[in-house]
């Protein structure tokens, strides 16, 4: 089960995921989008919500546990990333984050839980958190604070259950080269913001989201199978500094 399967990291996991030869089930709030982006077949299925909404969330872990025969693998990405310093923020925009990138974590986090310690074989959860979500950075203020939401839910989910066999581990990519993040060009400040963040980074340059989809199939597969609570940084160095 993949969220925020239309674009950018998510569509990257799943194509991975794909090739590995996963049934996949591929979530997003974007139906056409999503549709346009994940080819029907090849063991993939697709379920439109959204994360935040306690039935959607609870649906797509329905849909993912029929369509795969069981659950084994969450990857829990679905997520927006807005710009601002806590003036610009507004309340409502804080909602918003929180809401898709925090609350949604959890609930999806809690549905997928449920199911696999209902089948009793254990599972394996992934989360997306940030380098926000393990250093401060200047306008983020709300998206940092709900990336440190996927952080702590990633260690305390990891010691809560791994008695049950679900490991529960995170990554933390650096400015990866997405869809919303090339958009950031076109909002104020961003196109700055971007020239900082490829320099701020040792190896020179941004990620791309298969170098973060390699590092979620390593994280969700059984060459990972004593690792949990760990938070991988996938950021070209950022966080070594």
């Amino acid at each position: 089960m993949v969220t925020g399967a239309a674009s950018g990291i998510g569509r990257a996991t799943v194509e991975l995921f794909v090739r590995l030869g996963a049934r996949v089930t591929a979530a997003d709030r974007d139906g056409a989008k999503l549709a346009a982006a994940v080819v029907a077949g090849h063991g993939v299925a697709t379920v439109v919500g959204d994360v935040s909404d306690a039935d959607d969330a609870r649906r797509m872990i329905e849909a993912g546990t029929e369509h795969g025969g069981g659950l084994d693998v969450l990857v829990a990405n679905a997520g927006i990333i807005p710009l601002g310093d806590v003036r610009e923020t507004t309340p409502e925009a804080w909602d918003e984050v929180m809401g898709i990138d925090g609350r949604g974590m959890f609930l999806t986090c809690k549905y997928a839980i449920e199911e696999m310690t209902r089948n009793g074989k254990g599972g394996s959860v992934v989360c997306l958190s940030s380098i926000s979500g393990l250093a401060g950075q200047s306008r983020q203020a709300a998206y940092g604070p709900a990336k440190f939401v996927a952080t702590g839910l990633t260690k305390h989910l990891a010691v809560e259950w791994a008695a049950h066999g679900i490991r529960v581990n995170a990554v933390a990519p650096g400015t990866i080269r997405t869809e919303r993040v090339a958009a950031l060009r076109d909002e104020p400040g961003g196109a700055e913001y971007l020239e900082t963040m490829a320099g701020a980074h040792p190896m020179g340059r941004l990620g791309e989201p298969e170098e973060v989809a390699r590092a979620i199939a390593f994280l969700a597969s059984d060459a990972a199978s004593f690792v949990t609570g760990a938070v991988l940084p996938v950021d070209g160095g950022y966080l070594a500094q």
